[in-house]
Order: structure tokens, then C-alpha cells, then sequence
């Protein structure tokens, strides 16, 4: 866990070295923002049909996402890494996370070539994974600034966190004290989605992680305890969020786990090929 002020913006700082699980992974969107600081060969990301998939060599900045995107790994693949909670990225954005929003960049295109490549060179000298880590932790530290309207954001978004998106928009605003045009343009800003979307995104990903993909999963009891209108909605949200249904989503991820027992990537990212 990040020290202060750092963990009121960040889920946790990672490294991967190895050889991936699977050449493709799937990642489905979910309420956190990720940056990516490669020190292997290049990896791949599409983003979708209109947005040409690219190579990235030094890294990649994501804010939260709205689509699946798909991460192609090279053989043998390290990199640092930082999960953010939706709001966290903001202080370190030279621009509106809006302009960002499914598109990824390199971390170039938002720190600059020449703060990029220092870094790299620092993190591959350094003596071991913890060191690594420390190192990113301070760098992000010095990188930290005031960002108006970040209280405002992170409130409001620890709210729809802690009901997983089932709090109504209209109440949010109210107990914000704010109009909800006021507090839609600062999430834009900020996070790069609309409250409602952020709520959307909570109440499926929390939906997911209770399904135990091992036993047998009762679709209807699941859709109405997340507070789906039906099943139908809950399917349709599953396609939108996934590109699976329900029932496909759980085959891939049984395979998951039947060829990759404990792997530390498994529960979210799902294999592509």
C-alpha cells in the first residue's frame, strides 16, 4: 500500500516480469485507471475497431475505461506499474482525462521523453522488485499536484463505491450540494466518465468478483441481488462490459484456472485467444 497522500489515489503499485499466461488477455473495463512503465519489449493494445492498435515500448497511460481492451504480451514481458482508483490519475495528467478516455497513450505523450527515459534507466538499475516499487512511489510523489475539484470527485465516487453503483445520481448531487451539470463536468474532467457511467462500472465489477467461477453460478439470483432489472438487462450489460454472455464469460475464466492454478493474474483479465 502507498503511503500518504498517495494511497487516497492508488489501489496498489505492481511488478510482472515473466512469461504471460497467455500471449492475448482481455482486460474488461473496470473503476481504475493504470499506468504502465515497461522495461521488456514492446506490448500491444487494442482498444477497439476505431482505434488503431498499437505498440508500446516505453508504456502506457489508461484512464478508466469504458471498453474491453485487449493486451498482446511479447514472450517474456517486465513492467512497473500502478493501479489508481478512478479519480487518482487526474494529479498527474497534463490534460482533461476526458481527451484520454479509451485512448491509451504512452507515458512519453504525458510525461515527456526525457522523464520517461531517467526513469526507465533508474528502475532497470535498481536492486530488485521492492526497490523498483520505491522508486515509482517517490517519483509519483514528486509528480503529485492540486488538482481542483479532486475532493468534490473522490467523495462523490467513494460513495458510489461503497454502495457498488446502486446510490441514485439525483441523491448524489443533492448531498454534494452542487447541480449534477457541475458535478458531471468535474468527473469528465477528472476521471473521463460521467457519474452514472462510474456507477455502471462499480455495480458490474463488484457483480463479477462474486461469482465463484468453480461452482455452479445462479444467473437470476445474481442479476436481481446486483439490483439488474432483469436478466436480460444483466446480459446485455455482461455483452456491453465483456464481449461475452454470462455463460461464455465463466467457461474462459474455468480455463483460466484450469491451465493457470493461482496464477496472480486471474479474476479479472481473460484469455483472448
Amino acid at each position: 500500500m502507498p503511503r500518504p497522500p498517495l494511497d487516497g489515489l492508488i489501489d496498489d503499485l505492481y511488478y510482472l516480469a515473466g512469461a504471460p499466461p497467455y500471449a492475448r488477455l482481455t482486460l474488461p473495463p473496470m473503476p481504475a485507471a493504470l499506468l504502465i512503465v515497461n522495461l521488456g519489449p514492446p506490448f500491444r493494445i487494442r482498444a477497439g475497431t476505431d482505434i488503431e492498435t498499437a505498440d508500446y515500448a516505453d508504456g502506457c497511460v489508461i484512464t478508466m475505461p469504458t471498453r474491453a481492451y485487449e493486451f498482446g504480451y511479447p514472450l517474456r514481458t517486465r513492467s512497473v506499474g500502478v493501479h489508481f482508483k478512478p479519480w487518482g490519475l487526474a494529479p498527474f495528467l497534463p490534460m482533461p482525462a476526458a481527451e484520454l478516455c479509451d485512448r491509451p497513450v504512452t507515458i512519453e505523450q504525458v510525461w515527456g521523453r526525457h522523464a520517461i527515459a531517467e526513469l526507465q534507466d533508474r528502475l532497470a538499475t535498481a536492486d530488485g522488485p521492492h526497490e523498483m516499487l520505491t522508486l515509482l512511489e517517490a517519483e509519483l510523489l514528486r509528480r503529485l499536484s492540486e488538482t481542483a475539484g479532486l475532493g468534490l470527485v473522490r467523495h462523490t465516487s467513494s460513495v458510489i463505491a461503497a454502495t457498488n453503483g446502486s446510490m441514485a445520481i439525483g441523491d448524489l448531487t443533492v448531498a454534494a450540494g452542487v447541480s449534477s451539470t457541475h458535478l458531471t463536468q468535474r468527473f469528465k474532467e477528472l476521471i473521463g466518465v460521467t457519474p452514472k457511467r462510474l456507477a455502471r462500472t462499480y455495480r458490474f465489477t463488484a457483480t463479477v468478483f462474486a461469482i465463484d467461477p468453480a461452482g455452479p453460478v445462479d444467473w437470476s439470483d445474481l442479476a436481481g441481488g446486483a439490483g439488474y432489472f432483469d436478466q436480460a438487462h444483466f446480459g446485455h450489460e455482461f455483452r456491453e462490459f465483456t464481449g461475452l454472455t454470462p455463460t461464455r464469460y465463466i467457461e474462459v475464466r474455468r480455463r483460466f484456472l484450469r491451465e493457470h492454478p493461482g496464477h496472480a493474474m486471474d479474476g479479472w483479465p481473460l484469455p483472448a485467444d
